[in-house]
Protein backbone atom coordinates (compact mmCIF):
# COMPACT_ATOMS: atom_id res chain seq x y z
CA UNK A 1 0.00 0.00 0.00
CA UNK A 2 2.69 2.14 0.91
CA UNK A 3 4.32 1.85 -2.73
CA UNK A 4 1.13 2.20 -4.47
CA UNK A 5 0.72 6.20 -2.58
CA UNK A 6 4.46 6.82 -2.98
CA UNK A 7 3.77 5.97 -6.85
CA UNK A 8 0.82 7.94 -6.83
CA UNK A 9 2.30 10.50 -5.41
CA UNK A 10 5.33 10.59 -7.90
CA UNK A 11 3.52 10.30 -10.42
CA UNK A 12 1.22 13.62 -9.64
CA UNK A 13 4.64 15.49 -8.74
CA UNK A 14 5.71 14.70 -12.42
CA UNK A 15 2.10 15.55 -13.90
CA UNK A 16 2.45 18.79 -11.83
CA UNK A 17 6.39 19.89 -13.50
CA UNK A 18 5.23 18.42 -16.75
CA UNK A 19 2.20 20.77 -16.70
CA UNK A 20 3.66 24.17 -15.82
CA UNK A 21 4.99 26.19 -18.65
CA UNK A 22 8.14 26.69 -20.07
CA UNK A 23 8.41 30.23 -19.31
CA UNK A 24 7.44 29.85 -15.53
CA UNK A 25 9.98 27.45 -15.06
CA UNK A 26 12.69 29.15 -16.57
CA UNK A 27 11.60 32.45 -14.50
CA UNK A 28 11.52 30.58 -11.02
CA UNK A 29 15.02 28.95 -11.89
CA UNK A 30 16.03 32.41 -12.20
CA UNK A 31 14.30 33.32 -9.14
CA UNK A 32 16.14 30.77 -7.17
CA UNK A 33 19.48 32.27 -6.92
CA UNK A 34 18.20 35.57 -5.76
CA UNK A 35 16.25 33.68 -3.64
CA UNK A 36 19.61 31.96 -2.32
CA UNK A 37 20.75 35.05 -1.10
CA UNK A 38 18.03 36.18 1.28
CA UNK A 39 18.36 34.63 4.79
CA UNK A 40 16.17 31.81 5.44
CA UNK A 41 13.19 32.41 7.42
CA UNK A 42 12.37 30.15 10.07
CA UNK A 43 10.15 27.00 9.57
CA UNK A 44 7.26 27.27 10.46
CA UNK A 45 6.36 26.00 14.17
CA UNK A 46 4.45 22.42 13.16
CA UNK A 47 1.50 21.93 15.09
CA UNK A 48 1.18 18.77 16.52
CA UNK A 49 -1.25 16.48 14.90
CA UNK A 50 -3.42 14.18 16.80
CA UNK A 51 -3.09 10.56 15.51
CA UNK A 52 -6.62 8.86 15.30
CA UNK A 53 -7.32 6.19 17.19
CA UNK A 54 -6.63 3.04 15.15
CA UNK A 55 -10.15 1.21 14.76
CA UNK A 56 -11.69 -1.11 16.13
CA UNK A 57 -10.46 -0.11 19.31
CA UNK A 58 -10.66 -2.27 22.44
CA UNK A 59 -13.89 -0.96 23.57
CA UNK A 60 -15.15 -1.27 19.82
CA UNK A 61 -14.70 -5.00 19.89
CA UNK A 62 -17.87 -7.27 21.20
CA UNK A 63 -17.74 -8.59 24.74
CA UNK A 64 -16.92 -12.06 23.15
CA UNK A 65 -14.03 -10.60 20.82
CA UNK A 66 -12.35 -9.42 23.79
CA UNK A 67 -12.73 -12.56 25.99
CA UNK A 68 -11.28 -14.65 23.19
CA UNK A 69 -8.49 -11.94 22.76
CA UNK A 70 -8.18 -10.83 26.40
CA UNK A 71 -4.29 -12.00 25.70
CA UNK A 72 -3.47 -8.99 23.51
CA UNK A 73 -5.60 -6.42 25.44
CA UNK A 74 -2.36 -4.63 26.43
CA UNK A 75 -0.78 -4.50 23.44
CA UNK A 76 -4.39 -3.73 21.12
CA UNK A 77 -4.15 -0.21 21.00
CA UNK A 78 -0.30 -0.59 19.32
CA UNK A 79 -1.60 -3.13 16.72
CA UNK A 80 -1.88 -1.75 13.24
CA UNK A 81 -5.33 -1.70 11.46
CA UNK A 82 -4.25 -5.02 9.68
CA UNK A 83 -3.00 -6.93 12.67
CA UNK A 84 -6.14 -6.11 14.11
CA UNK A 85 -8.47 -7.39 11.28
CA UNK A 86 -6.28 -10.73 11.26
CA UNK A 87 -6.82 -11.61 15.12
CA UNK A 88 -10.46 -10.56 14.33
CA UNK A 89 -10.83 -12.72 12.14
CA UNK A 90 -9.02 -15.39 14.22
CA UNK A 91 -11.69 -14.23 16.84
CA UNK A 92 -14.62 -15.00 14.19
CA UNK A 93 -13.30 -18.84 13.63
CA UNK A 94 -13.01 -19.59 17.28
CA UNK A 95 -16.37 -20.84 18.54
CA UNK A 96 -16.15 -22.94 15.48
CA UNK A 97 -13.05 -24.39 16.60
CA UNK A 98 -12.30 -27.84 18.43
CA UNK A 99 -11.95 -27.60 22.73
CA UNK A 100 -7.87 -28.53 21.68
CA UNK A 101 -7.85 -25.70 18.54
CA UNK A 102 -8.85 -22.73 21.03
CA UNK A 103 -6.65 -24.30 23.45
CA UNK A 104 -3.91 -23.61 21.49
CA UNK A 105 -4.84 -20.65 20.13
CA UNK A 106 -5.33 -19.44 23.72
CA UNK A 107 -1.61 -20.51 24.39
CA UNK A 108 0.16 -19.46 20.88
CA UNK A 109 -1.76 -15.70 21.56
CA UNK A 110 -0.35 -15.73 24.97
CA UNK A 111 2.88 -16.60 23.99
CA UNK A 112 2.74 -14.14 21.17
CA UNK A 113 1.90 -11.36 24.01
CA UNK A 114 4.70 -11.68 25.45
CA UNK A 115 7.08 -11.26 22.40
CA UNK A 116 8.98 -7.76 22.04
CA UNK A 117 8.15 -5.94 18.85
CA UNK A 118 12.06 -7.20 17.21
CA UNK A 119 10.90 -10.50 18.33
CA UNK A 120 7.54 -10.62 16.35
CA UNK A 121 8.86 -9.14 13.57
CA UNK A 122 11.54 -12.11 13.69
CA UNK A 123 8.76 -14.71 14.15
CA UNK A 124 7.02 -13.14 10.97
CA UNK A 125 10.12 -13.20 8.73
CA UNK A 126 10.75 -16.73 9.72
CA UNK A 127 7.10 -17.49 8.73
CA UNK A 128 7.59 -15.73 5.13
CA UNK A 129 10.69 -17.43 4.57
CA UNK A 130 9.49 -21.07 5.98
CA UNK A 131 6.50 -20.49 3.39
CA UNK A 132 9.45 -20.25 0.63
CA UNK A 133 10.54 -23.58 1.19
CA UNK A 134 8.84 -26.50 -0.79
CA UNK A 135 6.98 -28.25 1.26
CA UNK A 136 9.19 -31.73 0.93
CA UNK A 137 11.96 -29.85 2.42
CA UNK A 138 9.62 -28.56 5.63
CA UNK A 139 9.38 -31.87 7.31
CA UNK A 140 13.13 -32.14 7.86
CA UNK A 141 13.23 -28.17 9.14
CA UNK A 142 10.65 -29.39 11.81
CA UNK A 143 12.75 -32.33 13.04
CA UNK A 144 15.70 -30.20 12.86
CA UNK A 145 13.69 -27.92 14.98
CA UNK A 146 12.40 -30.40 17.15
CA UNK A 147 15.66 -31.53 18.43
CA UNK A 148 16.80 -28.43 18.89
CA UNK A 149 14.14 -28.28 21.34
CA UNK A 150 15.15 -31.36 22.93
CA UNK A 151 18.71 -30.10 23.59
CA UNK A 152 19.49 -28.88 27.22
CA UNK A 153 20.01 -25.10 27.79
CA UNK A 154 23.65 -25.18 27.91
CA UNK A 155 23.77 -27.44 24.70
CA UNK A 156 21.78 -24.74 22.58
CA UNK A 157 24.28 -21.42 23.93
CA UNK A 158 27.21 -23.84 22.82
CA UNK A 159 25.24 -24.61 19.63
CA UNK A 160 24.76 -20.52 19.35
CA UNK A 161 28.33 -19.84 20.26
CA UNK A 162 29.69 -22.46 17.44
CA UNK A 163 27.71 -20.34 15.34
CA UNK A 164 28.43 -17.40 15.63
CA UNK A 165 32.52 -18.28 15.40
CA UNK A 166 31.56 -19.71 12.25
CA UNK A 167 30.39 -16.54 10.92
Amino acid sequence: MPRVLLAALALCFAAGVAADDPADVARKADAAPKAAAKPAAKPAAKKPVAKAPVKPTWAELTAEQQQILAPLKDDWENLAVERRKKWIGIAKRYPGMKPEEQARVQRRMQAWAKLTPEQRRQARENYKNMAKVPPEQRGDRRQKWAEYQSLTPQEREELTQQEKKRR
